[in-house]
Parts: C-alpha cells; sequence; structure tokens
C-alpha cells in the first residue's frame, strides 16, 4: 500500500546549528497535516477529527532548536496514528481481518479505543465509517511510527554520545481538568512514572519554573508518562524522561482550536523553561548519580 505520506514527510527533525546541551524535545501529537484518504474513511467533520491533537504544542516549544537542543515533531495527526502507544497495540473490532497473538489487544488503551491506531477521538466519537484492513495498520507501523522512534532514538544517542548523558521532554497539552471541591486542577502535569524515569532534580526544576509564573503544577496525576516516557526514562543508564502536559485552557481555544491571547505568554514561558534545562548541569548530575551508586 502507497503510504499517505509519500509526497510529504510525516514528521520533521528540527536541529540547532550546534548541540548545546543533551536535552530532546518531542512533541508526538500536535500533528495537523490530515491526508485525503483518511479524511474520506472517517465519519468526523474537520474539527471532531481534530479533538486529539495537541494542538500548537509543537509551536510552543519551537525555540528549542534556535537555544540549541532538538525538537522532533510529528505532522501526522494523533488520531491517524498515535507514537506514544506501543507499535500494535490494536482494537480487533476495528480491522477486517482476524488479529494473531503477536498483537496486544488487551491493554486498557485500546480498551478505551485509543490504542496506536485510536477508535475514537475525545468525547468518545468513533473515528472510521468501515473496517480497516491490517495493510492499512502496517503502512502507519512499519511505514511511519517506527521511522519516527528511530529518529527519536537517534536524537537520543546523539545526546548520549556528545554529553554521556541525555534528556527526554516529551511535550503535551490535556484539556483542562475540572475539579470538585476546594482542591484546585492543575494547569500542568508532570509525568515521570512516579519517580522512575528521570532525577528528582529534573522535575523539581521544571516544577519551579511553573510555579514562578502562577500556575498549578501536579504529578503523575493524572497523567504519569506513556509509552516514550515509559520506554526511553533510564536515569539508571544516564537517559532521563519527562512528560509534561500543558491545560490547553491557558493558550487556545478548546472549542475552535484556535490561538487565544495566552498563547504568546505561554511561549514564552516555555522559552524560559527550555533556557533553565539547557542550563542544567545534568552531567555533573550524572556523576553524582554514579557516585551514589558505588557506593
Amino acid at each position: 500500500m502507497r503510504s499517505d505520506y509519500a509526497d510529504r514527510p510525516a514528521f520533521e527533525t528540527i536541529r540547532p546549528r550546534r548541540l548545546v546541551a543533551p536535552v530532546v524535545f518531542n512533541s508526538a501529537h500536535s500533528g495537523r497535516v490530515y491526508p485525503e484518504r483518511f479524511l474520506a474513511m472517517t465519519r468526523l467533520d474537520h474539527l471532531s477529527i481534530r479533538q486529539s491533537e495537541d494542538a500548537w504544542v509543537d509551536e510552543l516549544f519551537m525555540r528549542a532548536p534556535h537555544l540549541g537542543a532538538p525538537l522532533l515533531r510529528a505532522h501526522f495527526p494523533r488520531a491517524y496514528l498515535d507514537a506514544n502507544r506501543e507499535p500494535w497495540e490494536l482494537d480487533p473490532e476495528m480491522f477486517a481481518e482476524p488479529l494473531s497473538d503477536r498483537f496486544n489487544t488487551t491493554s486498557p488503551r485500546v480498551a478505551a479505543g485509543l490504542g496506536t491506531i485510536a477508535r475514537v477521538v475525545a468525547e468518545n466519537k468513533p473515528i472510521y465509517r468501515d473496517r480497516l484492513t491490517l495493510e492499512d495498520a502496517r503502512m502507519r507501523v512499519e511505514g511511519i511510527y517506527h521511522p519516527y522512534h528511530q529518529a527519536l532514538q537517534k536524537l537520543l544517542a546523539d545526546a548520549m554520545n556528545a554529553f554521556g548523558v541525555a534528556l527526554l521532554i516529551d511535550c503535551h497539552s490535556m484539556p483542562r481538568i475540572s475539579r470538585s471541591g476546594d482542591r484546585p486542577a492543575p494547569d500542568v502535569v508532570l509525568g515521570d512514572r512516579y519517580g522512575t524515569t528521570c532525577a528528582p532534580a529534573i522535575v523539581d526544576l521544571v516544577e519551579t519554573v511553573f510555579v514562578a509564573a502562577g500556575l498549578r503544577v501536579a504529578r503523575n496525576r493524572p497523567y504519569a508518562g506513556g509509552f516514550s516516557t515509559r520506554t526511553y526514562g533510564r536515569p539508571q543508564h544516564g537517559v532521563h524522561a519527562l512528560q509534561i502536559e500543558i491545560s490547553r485552557h491557558l493558550y487556545m481555544s478548546e472549542v475552535t482550536l484556535t490561538k487565544t491571547a495566552g498563547f504568546e505568554p505561554m511561549r514564552a514561558l516555555l522559552e524560559k523553561l527550555i533556557m533553565a534545562l539547557i542550563g542544567f548541569d545534568l552531567v555533573a548530575l550524572a556523576g553524582v548519580q554514579t557516585a551514589k551508586a558505588a557506593e
């Protein structure tokens, strides 16, 4: 099957002129290039199909390459293919052919309709008119998903080779969280898989930047970090990973997906965050951790 992105890039690696720090930024859910074939397969209108996007997150973090750190961003939308899942996390009800045991068909994400190829977008709206073929799934996973993760692995390997340590910042947005009672909802959620994928000092630094801007920050609830955070975060081997979820109401309309007056202030805040992360001495942190491990 010919790729839906045969005539355009499915994703993009934006590299700095000079790599100045071992930090890698990843925006896997902000893609907004919808193939015509895919749009013909969906029962949703163009705005509804976009409800799964982390809209504009790539642009919020776009200063990273200018400041010396690479940014990997998807152009393919999350409703088409989710790179923050296992490669073959598929719902058997979505496919015309039976799925063999090699596929993960029983995960909670598949049950929710949010596997590698999603069944629904926000508010549980079904995406497709008809069942898909396994050939279609292979085209997306083998042709786009695997190359995407190969590009991400290459960026982390480059950081490791240059500095002996690496930090993945997985960039996301979240719907506005509603809370009952006296406890206010967070504006930002930091996910480090409950302290297992990132050194506490890094998480503390990120939280400090957001709190200083007057934002409420939570850790790991309700978002502890997805596939990329869990897979690449290996602090014991010098690779740290932290997921950042930013509430969309701070910078865009959740109804129309258009930027609001809050977009530029948020972009400026994230530029401060990028500069703080680039300025953080990850190499020294790795030395401290190595010394502790040897004790």
